[in-house]
């Protein structure tokens, strides 16, 4: 049977009405203009925001300058439309300017500011435009849409139904935000404030990632010129102690952490800590029945260090908001550290420590990734410096899990049940310094790590908070960077800054456990252990003083003093022929009991237990500033992913 000649033919391809108004609206012809008619059905048909984008993305900075006329009347129509507050206009016109300003605001004009000023409003008007589209913005994230007519209705689409139109002005204000930072553009949204109508939504919404958008865009506000001026949205989370709120927010960053951190667990499963038979038999005391040990993690391909380079993901950037409602907020810390939604698999401060824990142990493969961790580092700092919520955090209840990251060797030891929150940021500082040691060292990472431990130290010697925790994991990753130090001396002092701002935590923090690690050591062979170690690098002690010019009013002087102290002790038994010439370690520990007695240290002045240097923002302006702009580039993609 022969096939009819019609199947044959090539069926004909159409192209949707949207994408031939995209055509006509960057045709090069004399007459520009369009009438209200296109207008109109523009802003009626579903946008196609992947053939927009294409479109745009065909479009260069010059050009779209030489079509500014289309792309002014597109802008001000769009807010007209948003203003009009009526289905499904309004939507359209927010879908549409978010893949427009995400397109615009991404080309490399030759004078940004001005040249993007021409391309969307014109020199002329800009004031006038972005004042209207600011208040827009504003009304539509406050209100929602204000009236529907019935002729509407019946062209509203099913999806247009279900997704928010409070939340299309924010994804909008986002891309114009995060495309325009380095213009004043997004001082029209200083000038009109959108805290009370972002937290307003927050507050109305009954699904708690839905915060995600406002706090995202709330970080970038923060930050807009924070150093050159006064920033108002400072100022409102300074004041802002609406608790329910607050904690919709924390629950909403919560899901936001954990599905950043699962993104870590997709590349290399190091199993989540708690969930094998393994450590379930020896939590309940029948560790012998236990088949066989926690399987350790698959090692990196080069495909996976490609993958951990690119993490984390672009949704890491409510980092920054998260360190700012810190800074500014003490409700907000409180909230972070105890709020615990019923409904949530994982409480939020878990997931945040889950997430610096992976983000610390792959810090070293991006510039981007180390700022990121600076940020979680810099805000578990402001946590712990506030003394009610540090004592909180080192008490033994309550009990808080956390999955920690185990994707590289060494791996931290596998715990299978909850413990105080510090041992965990013990852990995550511990594996940070191990795993990101290299010849040109991240020091304010380094410096960042060892102030959370000096702090936390402080916190447990000055309550006598005995804390159980497996330290010999902290002191081999201390004394691995001491001896870094003193064997790398010269690389180090070719770093930038000062090599003594991070040798002297370091020392600090080693001569502190040994003046008042009795008060927060477990048993006596916790501290023997401690002792025995830093007896064993000794020798590392003495390079440091030689290569950094050390005085006698330096922290290491303890050190030295406690080990020339077991040094004399161990010739003592060697004359006396009590030990040989090679000794055990029993033996060295059999020393190192029976040398307390004759131990004087000093009283533990200038090691920080008087007092606490609190964090200042305006110190380190530097990094803080590199961080806003990679969560800038980041919310970018995030605006382009949506």
């Amino acid at each position: 049977m022969e096939i009819s000649p019609l199947v044959q033919q090539a069926r004909p391809s159409f192209q949707p009405k949207i994408s031939q108004l995209y055509e006509e609206l960057f045709l090069d012809e004399e007459d520009h203009s369009h009438s209200e008619g296109f207008w109109s059905e523009f802003f009626l048909l579903r946008p196609d925001k992947a053939s927009l984008q294409r479109r745009l993305e065909a479009v260069s900075a010059d050009d779209l300058l030489h079509f500014q006329y289309e792309t002014q009347q597109l802008f001000l129509h769009a807010v007209r439309h948003i203003k009009s507050a009526r289905a499904p206009a309004d939507e359209v016109a927010l879908e549409t300017l978010t893949v427009f300003l995400a397109g615009v605001l991404s080309k490399r004009y030759t004078n940004p500011s001005s040249d993007i000023i021409t391309v969307l409003a014109g020199l002329d008007e800009v004031d006038a435009v972005f004042s209207d589209f600011a208040n827009a913005i504003e009304t539509t994230i406050r209100t929602g849409r204000t009236s529907m007519s019935m002729d509407a209705l019946r062209f509203l689409r099913s999806d247009l139904l279900v997704e928010d139109v409070r939340k299309k002005a924010i994804e909008a204000a986002l891309s114009l935000t995060s495309g325009a930072y380095q213009t004043s553009l997004v001082s029209y949204f200083t000038h009109r404030d959108l805290f009370p109508s972002l937290m307003k939504y927050v507050q109305e919404t009954d699904d708690n990632s839905q915060a995600f958008d406002p706090f995202l865009l709330l970080g970038l506000l923060v930050n807009y010129n924070k150093f050159e001026y006064r920033n108002p949205y400072r100022l409102r989370l300074e004041d802002f102690v609406n608790e329910a709120t607050i904690q919709t927010i924390v629950s909403g960053l919560g899901v936001t952490f954990s599905q950043s951190r699962n993104k870590y667990a997709s590349v290399i499963e190091d199993v989540p800590e708690g969930w094998n038979l393994s450590s379930t038999l020896t939590y309940i005391g029948l560790g012998v029945l236990a088949p066989i040990k926690a399987i350790a993690p698959a090692a990196a391909t080069d495909d996976n260090k490609e993958k951990f380079a690119a993490l984390p993901g672009p949704e890491a950037a409510i980092l920054l908001s998260t360190y700012d409602f810190a800074l500014a907020n003490k409700l907000f810390c409180y909230n972070l550290i105890t709020h615990s939604p019923p409904s949530s698999p994982e409480p939020p401060f878990s997931a945040f420590l889950s997430l610096t824990s992976y983000i610390l142990h792959h810090a070293s493969r991006s510039t981007r990734a180390s700022l990121y961790a600076l940020l979680t580092l810099t805000t578990l700092r402001i946590l712990l410096e506030d003394v009610l919520l540090c004592k909180r955090l080192c008490q033994p209840t309550p009990l808080l899990p956390a999955r920690l990251c185990r994707q590289r060797p060494p791996f931290l030891p596998p715990t299978s049940h909850p413990r105080p929150p510090a041992a965990h940021i013990l852990d995550l500082a511990a594996d940070a310094l191990t795993h990101n040691l290299r010849r040109r060292l991240d020091t304010d990472l380094y410096a960042g790590c060892l102030a959370l431990v000096h702090r936390l130290l402080c916190c447990l010697a000055q309550n006598r908070t005995p804390l159980a925790y497996h330290w010999p994991v902290l002191w081999q990753a201390l004394l691995s960077l001491l001896r870094f130090l003193a064997t790398y001396a010269a690389d180090v002092a070719a770093l930038p800054g000062d090599p003594h701002a991070l040798l002297t935590p370091l020392l600090r923090v080693l001569a502190l456990a040994l003046l008042r690690g009795s008060a927060f050591l477990p048993d006596a062979p916790a501290y023997d252990d401690l002792v025995y170690k830093l007896v064993e690098n000794s020798a590392a002690l003495e390079k440091l003083r030689g290569a950094y010019a050390l005085g006698e009013d330096s922290p290491l002087e303890v050190l030295r003093h406690v080990a020339a102290h077991y040094h004399g002790l161990l010739q003592m038994e060697r004359g006396k022929g009590r030990v040989g010439k090679d000794l055990s370690p029993r033996e060295v520990g059999r020393v190192i009991r029976g040398g307390y007695e004759g131990l004087v240290l000093p009283g533990g002045e200038g090691m920080g237990l008087e007092s606490w240097e609190g964090y200042r923002e305006g110190e380190e302006r530097g990094w803080v500033k590199r961080a806003g702009r990679v969560a800038v580039e980041d919310v970018r993609a995030w605006v382009r992913g949506l």
